[in-house]
């Protein structure tokens, strides 16, 4: 009998967990490893990677499929927030502000670009369509998820974010090196395709101390005493649902549309993926220093790998069924 093989980069995390759990003290904000200022530095340098990395070719061969971009940015940014903001007013009084914020915060990230384009790739979608969406989905989720956090934080924590000051942190933080990383691009690019590898070792890695920090500043003030542990299975819950939703609502709506099947499957990849890529250093900016930051990123990081889960065997469907056409096609010409 096989078992499933878990992947190492959910173990990275799940251990990242028991550390912060266990040895707090190490990755609090001033702690010995002083981690607030190693992951601001990761961070902006994992962003300037991204930034060398990506081909503005790249960008430029899907851009023209506005019906497509139209589509996935109103599911990512007018879909999953509605369903955010009825969840988190809906549960007042039920489950802990932490939570509310954490599921609504899920619901306010861009979508993913490597995922994304990897499930469009292997759902034989329209690669090039996808590219530009996740990028710029990205890009956009760098101003319009503040904006949408500074909404609802007041009511969960108690306290205004300054939304000015959030955004400003956010630019200076991912999207200057970002630009700065596509300046450098064509001193640096056949470094890059020579070591793309780094890329996503860098990525993880920022992500692991991250989540590292976010749990010990949790545990040092003591967040995790004042649940239940069946918080975490509603929260699994409830990102089961909203993914399940999503996905339901995008290859309809794409289907309503009239999509072409290449299309189709790009605005569902796109349309239903959170990023923890950008998820976790966005919550290093804006809920740096919240005690709570632990309990706030866990939705993301469930949805992350449900997400990786069920897309895969969605992308798998969409392929059978593009060989299907394929030989259907070949067989009655």
């Amino acid at each position: 009998m096989k078992f499933l093989k878990i992947d190492g980069f959910v173990a990275a995390m799940l251990g990242a967990v028991v550390l912060g759990l266990l040895f707090p003290q190490y990755g609090v904000r001033d702690g010995i490893l002083h981690l607030d200022i190693v992951t601001q530095i990761g961070i902006a340098l994992v962003f300037f990677l991204h930034g060398a990395n990506l081909s503005p070719h790249a960008i430029k061969a899907g851009a023209a499929n506005w019906r497509l971009h139209l589509f996935v940015h109103a599911a990512t940014f007018i879909l999953f927030p509605a369903i955010g903001i009825a969840v988190f007013f809906g549960t007042q009084g039920i489950l802990p502000p932490d939570v509310r914020l954490g599921f609504f915060y899920l619901c306010a990230l861009p979508s993913t670009i490597s995922s994304s384009v990897a499930m469009t790739a292997l759902g034989k979608g329209n690669v090039p369509g996808a590219v530009f969406d996740a990028t710029l989905s990205g890009l956009i989720g760098m101003v319009i998820t503040p904006l949408l956090v500074s909404m609802v934080a007041h009511t969960a924590t108690g306290g205004q974010l300054d939304v000015l000051s959030a955004i400003r942190d956010v630019a200076l933080t991912l999207l200057l090196p970002f630009v700065a990383g596509q300046v450098f691009r064509p001193l640096l690019k056949d470094f890059i395709a020579r070591h793309k590898s780094w890329i996503t070792r860098a990525d993880r890695t920022v992500i692991l101390l991250i989540v590292y920090a976010a749990f010990s500043e949790s545990t040092l003030a003591k967040i995790w005493t004042n649940y239940n542990p069946l918080v975490i299975v509603g929260i699994l819950a409830m990102v089961s649902a909203l993914l399940a939703v999503v996905l339901t609502a995008t290859r309809f709506a794409a289907r309503i549309f009239n999509f072409p099947r290449e299309d189709e499957v790009a605005a569902v990849f796109c349309g239903s993926k959170k990023s923890l890529a950008n998820g976790a250093p966005i919550a290093a900016v804006l809920f740096a220093g919240h005690p709570g930051m632990g309990m706030i990123m866990l939705p993301i990081m469930l949805y992350h790998q449900l997400q990786l889960i069920v897309c895969s065997l969605l992308a798998r469907r969409y392929a059978d069924a593009a060989e299907r056409e394929e030989r259907s096609n070949q067989g009655t010409s």
